[in-house]
């Protein structure tokens, strides 16, 4: 079956997105270089055979030439009720179309993302996603979405930084400092209300020094607007050729998260056992 081709228009997703804003042509140009948008684009109208997980796997390997790997894989049940994967989020995007990639195997590609809804540009592969807006206030279609995600059955891949992982000290050239943003506890909430065993992954990577420079400078500024966000597809395309490993720990029962601790201590908690699961690792 040959789906219709679809190609990313930056115009249209900033009409969208900043309706009143005058944006100059030379702006656009650039946004449209740094997003790689004739690379992606080349690639949609080339592979109009696929959609969605298995279009997903060939443009990890043919796109990207990127391969990855599950250490800890026998952790996740083959079979069962659905699971909770709570993992980092070191870049922002590349790491969570892997990992989408990795754990479906493992469970018969029945996973949905929560994702930053701007990936919903990306027509052919939006479908395994579920968003939430980045930018400006939550719409009700999206809160309808996710509400219905969690009721139904397919396994369910978050993110609970919200946002990618950051450089946590100003002179820090090896980014030994980078780990993720306080985690948001209502993934937690979530887990105990649909009965969902929680897997914490660990994905082993970073983005540039450049992208993390770029955001800790613009936090020292006071610049509220995530400049930085702009440039991770260019981050994705450097890691063109890169080999990943994510470390996958042992489950934990929904039943774990009780009034002994608040949502937020148990978000720390799950927290703690991603980051424990890649340090009890040989990497």
């Amino acid at each position: 079956m040959s789906y219709p081709i679809h190609q990313i228009d930056i115009r249209r997703v900033l009409r969208e997105k900043a309706p009143k804003a005058h944006v100059p042509e030379f702006v656009i140009n650039y946004l449209e270089r740094i997003a790689h948008l004739k690379e992606l684009n080349e690639f949609m109208r080339t592979h109009t055979e696929t959609r969605d997980m298995p279009l997903t796997r060939e443009y990890i390997a043919e796109g990207l030439h990127c391969t990855g790997e599950l250490i800890g894989a026998e952790n996740i049940p083959a079979s069962g009720a659905p699971l909770l994967f709570a993992s980092n989020h070191p870049l922002g995007g590349l790491d969570g179309i892997i990992l989408a990639t990795l754990l479906s195997e493992k469970r018969n590609d029945h996973l949905r993302v929560i994702v930053n809804d701007l990936l919903m540009n990306i027509k052919p592969i939006a479908g395994i996603f579920v968003p939430v807006n980045k930018v400006g206030g939550q719409n009700r279609a999206y809160a309808e979405r996710q509400a219905e995600l969690w009721k139904s059955d397919f396994d369910i891949l978050t993110f609970p930084a919200g946002a990618c992982s950051r450089k946590h000290k100003m002179f820090d050239p090896q980014l030994k400092s980078v780990h993720d943003l306080e985690w948001k506890h209502s993934f937690i909430r979530h887990a105990v209300q649909t009965k969902r065993d929680v897997i914490p992954v660990y994905f082993d990577a970073k983005n540039s020094r450049f992208f993390y420079n770029l955001a800790y400078w613009r936090k020292l500024l006071g610049i509220k607007l995530n400049i930085e966000m702009l440039y991770l597809a260019d981050e994705m395309y450097k890691m063109t050729g890169t080999h990943f490993r994510a470390y996958v720990g042992k489950p934990i029962p929904y039943t774990t998260f009780d009034n002994t601790r608040t949502p937020h201590e148990w978000a720390e908690y799950v927290k703690e056992q991603v980051y424990a699961t890649a340090d009890n690792s040989s990497r």
